[in-house]
């Protein structure tokens, strides 16, 4: 008889602690998981929290603009959004990830934002980087709103080239004329903080 509590009592500890191993090991795990955790990888966790559709984020912007964008697409180094408040100008934006000083989430926003995602999808905008966004705004010729951490400007795209793009300066609701240019902006495509449109 005392053999076998002295088996169930053995039988109980090795139990325990491979309860205890196997709970550290998830800890571990997860401690890794989040050191691998990018900024890019939570805004795509949020903006897939929303039901089907993708939910309202509060960004901050180097220079302390604060703006509510609802996530459309991520590339490698941007996200697209619309504008989720009124009044705030254009409705559709570029957002370089690198632009973002600070994401605000609401307190039921964080637990969603840490939430394991799948891995990429794969799919070829997730791989495509800024220039070749902005090249597809100059080739279509739209007006945009660009602000930079100097300052904001509103222009039509002339070009894109590796680091930099050419901004012809306008007023805005004209457009892009010769006449109506009031001068050209090289800008570092590294300064851009948003690039607004409709």
């Amino acid at each position: 008889m005392r053999w076998d509590l002295l088996f169930d009592d053995l039988e109980s500890q090795l139990d325990q602690e491979q309860r205890d191993e196997e709970r550290a090991l998830a800890l571990e795990e997860e401690r890794l998981r989040l050191a691998r955790l990018t900024l890019r990888d939570r805004l795509i966790a949020l903006s897939r929290a929303g039901d089907g559709g993708s939910i309202a984020v509060r960004v901050e912007l180097m220079g302390g603009t604060e703006l509510q964008v609802r996530p459309l697409a991520f590339g490698r180094d941007w996200m697209s959004a619309t504008v989720a408040e009124s009044g705030r100008g254009p409705g559709q934006c570029l957002v370089p990830l690198g632009a973002i000083a600070a994401v605000l989430p609401s307190r039921s926003q964080v637990g969603p934002s840490l939430e394991p995602g799948t891995q990429g999808s794969g799919r070829l905008s997730e791989r495509i980087g800024l220039p070749f966004v902005l090249r597809d705004l100059c080739r279509r010729r739209t007006p945009i709103h660009l602000t930079t951490k100097d300052g904001r400007v509103h222009g039509t795209i002339d070009r894109v080239a590796r680091d930099h793009l050419d901004l012809a300066v306008h007023e805005p609701g004209t457009a892009r004329r010769d006449r109506d240019v009031r001068g050209i902006r090289i800008v570092p495509i590294g300064r851009i903080v948003l690039v607004a449109f409709d």
